[in-house]
């Protein structure tokens, strides 16, 4: 029950991120960088009296539509749950803060920012095993009808909706919007790594006992020990390792130091642990 309140609560944050990016940046300089946000500002500028959190709402109900059609009820709860919470947050913030032009005269700073708050929104709702839909039911369509895998026919979509942008805002726009949409998988991804990233062990050390003990009781974490000889000095030694957090990296290496300062450590960044004490699968 806690597990779900949380998920919802940062799935929300993230949502939230991600509608603060479309609002105050992307809707006003017109930046169509893929997704039904992106297909809901170019729909708005024909549409002049349907604001942009609106035409989401429609965009995503015809997609679903579709997806039912064509896919099934193939649908994540959480990811259905994403789609509309953030056509009505974008709604509420065009409500609460209506913005008709650009809070700078800097296009460039405001493409950074419109990447920066989506992305980091979207790494929150992707590591929690949702999305916030829209296209991704357009690029399973294309997959499955073509001999695309999902991320290429997702990077199309998204590519054209960029394009469209192009055509219908004048050339400068669009090289702006494929722009964004080249560095937002880019920018996602390095938060995401960022969000689960652990630190690694490998020790060997003649205090291996007491490094040891000082995991498994200090750190409340587990170890794998193994024998391995030196090349040099033919000697065989405990090789202990271990993956950590971050804080239990420094709490553990600044141990060994007071110990051992002759021990041999590597220690190297992983991108993703899953497992007892970290995520699960």
């Amino acid at each position: 029950m806690k597990k779900n309140i949380r998920d919802f609560i940062l799935i929300n944050v993230g949502l939230l991120l991600v509608g603060i990016g479309i609002c105050l940046f992307k809707i006003p300089n017109n930046f169509a960088t893929g997704g039904v946000s992106g297909l809901a500002i170019i729909a708005s500028s024909f549409f002049k009296d349907i604001d942009v959190g609106p035409m989401m709402l429609i965009i995503n109900v015809a997609l679903l539509i579709v997806g039912f059609i064509f896919l099934g009820p193939d649908f994540g709860s959480k990811t259905m749950y994403s789609s509309f919470a953030l056509s009505g947050i974008v709604w509420a913030i065009q409500k609460i803060y209506p913005l008709k032009h650009s809070l700078t005269d800097d296009m460039m700073l405001e493409l950074i920012f419109s990447i920066i708050f989506p992305a980091i929104g979207s790494a929150i709702v992707f590591n929690l095993n949702a999305s916030t839909g829209g296209t991704d039911i357009v690029a399973k369509i294309l997959s499955k009808h073509t001999n695309l895998n999902i991320g290429k026919t997702l990077l199309l979509t998204d590519f054209l909706i960029a394009a469209g942008a192009g055509a219908v805002f004048g050339i400068k726009i669009g090289m702006y919007s494929i722009l964004g949409l080249s560095l937002k998988a880019f920018v996602i991804d390095l938060v995401m790594e960022g969000f689960n990233v652990s630190k690694q062990f490998v020790i060997i050390s003649s205090k291996s006992d007491e490094i040891k003990e000082f995991i498994v009781t200090q750190l409340h974490r587990g170890a794998t020990i193994y024998k391995a000889e030196g090349a040099f000095t033919h000697k065989t030694e405990d090789v202990i390792s271990t993956v950590l957090s971050r804080r239990q990296a420094i709490k553990l290496r600044t141990y060994i130091r007071s110990i051992d300062d002759s021990a041999f450590i590597t220690i190297s960044n992983t991108s993703e642990t899953i497992g007892k004490g970290f995520r699960s699968i």
